[in-house]
């Protein structure tokens, strides 16, 4: 099996969980031996650099992991491609809402505009001339694109070879911007998802929004959950010693993955206990808010922001923590709360999102309900009982999510489309 595959991230270029999933999953499936070759954009190292630029998998993986990756191979178009904008590019707006305390998205639905970069349409369009260039001098049998940013590429690979295309949506538009969605991009992700022979969805919960907010058959639409990566060695806390608590933020600082609530909870919760320091690793268009609101609130002492963490650093974070929330308003899966209990940490998840409705050992709240939120983050932290069984039971939880398994089910999902398109000619 020969799959041409599109993605956006790929470790060590990574902004969120789309490049940790595809890093899983490529893996698995080339220990299957599935031949892949991998298109991705890659940030111009100098104005020398040609359009297409073929590399090897030691521009990406670690030398001890080359073994894994034996049939995957890379080709990078050199294009900044990037969905968010970083906190950076919004200082200039904050200073006009300085007087504006409400720090809900709910009330600045305008804003969620600004996540996109303002060239995404023309890199979008790029990719895709670029990819179909590439498809044209390749041999393949699938075509795999994840997410919106490559549908477009993957739509014309797949009219130029007449190859069948499944789309693996790892987010919709609905995920990131609630209701008050870019137009544009619902219409890719929409587009996308009609031209493809199969949907993968990362949970039921995603497989819920693209057959009612997209039009899609359920039938047309298979679930496949994430794994996360084992494991290599015994977890412990960094700081054992420590007199305070640490409670983990970990993702981008976005309207969708629930900032301020995790803040306005976290207030809630140092009524009741002081020795608590609360650590937001991360960065996205609402920092710069939410180190506002956090001053506002009066615990800017007790909110620490590390920005973007990569790599070791994420690593010791978890290893810091006491306990992982991770208040996403809308959470298509959610690999790092897996992450987590793999560093023997507890916990506590929305219950909208799809990880919610397969992780057993794991606290839910609403997002919504902060009064719920603290109440259970201060159970954890005072009642050591109830952090060791949701530790001990999670991480022995998590080894049913498993990437070779995920590995598995798509390649069946291939086998069926390529068995289905034999049966059409």
């Amino acid at each position: 099996m020969k799959v041409f595959m599109l993605g956006w991230e790929f470790p060590p270029f990574i902004s969120g969980g789309l490049g940790t999933a595809c890093y899983g999953l490529t893996k698995a499936m080339s220990r299957l031996g599935t031949e892949i070759l991998f298109v991705l954009p890659r940030a111009a190292q100098s104005s020398q650099s040609s359009h297409v630029k073929m590399l090897s998998a030691e521009g990406y993986i670690k030398t001890e992991e080359l073994s894994d990756f034996q049939n995957v191979r890379f080709k990078a178009i050199v294009s900044p491609l990037r969905p968010y904008v970083s906190s950076q590019t919004n200082e200039g707006s904050e200073n006009k809402r300085k007087n504006n305390r409400t720090h809900t998205w709910r009330n600045n639905p305008s804003e969620h505009t600004q996540i996109y970069s303002h060239d995404i349409y023309e890199q979008v369009c790029r990719y895709a001339k670029k990819a179909a260039e590439i498809a044209s001098i390749e041999d393949f049998d699938v075509i795999h694109a994840h997410d919106w940013m490559t549908y477009p590429a993957g739509v014309e690979v797949a009219r130029l070879s007449s190859k069948p295309l499944v789309v693996h949506v790892h987010s919709t538009e609905f995920d990131r911007s609630g209701e008050h969605i870019n137009q544009a991009i619902y219409d890719i992700e929409r587009q996308g998802m009609h031209a493809a022979d199969k949907i993968i969805a990362v949970s039921n919960y995603t497989k819920k929004t693209i057959v009612n907010r997209y039009g899609i058959s359920p039938d047309k639409v298979e679930v496949v959950y994430n794994g996360v990566e084992s494991n290599k060695g015994t977890w412990f806390h960094a700081l054992s010693n420590k007199s305070d608590k640490i409670v983990l933020f970990l993702g981008r600082i976005t309207m969708q993955k629930g900032p301020e609530y995790f803040i306005a909870a976290a207030k809630k919760v140092l009524e009741k206990i002081n020795n608590v320091k609360f650590v937001m690793a991360g960065d996205g268009d609402m920092t710069h808010r939410m180190i506002e609101y956090a001053a506002w609130l009066g615990i800017g002492h007790k909110v620490f922001f590390t920005r973007f963490l990569r790599g070791a650093d994420v690593n010791r974070a978890y290893q810091m923590a006491d306990l992982y929330v991770m208040p996403s308003v809308s959470e298509p899966f959610g690999i790092a709360p897996l992450e987590a209990l793999r560093h023997n940490v507890p916990v506590l998840i929305s219950k909208q999102s799809g990880i919610a409705e397969v992780l057993k050992n794991a606290l839910k709240v609403d997002f919504w309900d902060i009064n719920q939120m603290a109440n259970k983050m201060v159970a954890v932290l005072k009642h050591s009982p109830l952090s060791k069984m949701l530790c001990e039971n999670g991480c022995a939880e998590t080894e049913k999510f498993r990437w070779e398994d995920s590995a598995v089910k798509v390649n069946k999902i291939y086998k069926e489309m390529l068995a289905c398109a034999e049966a059409r000619i």
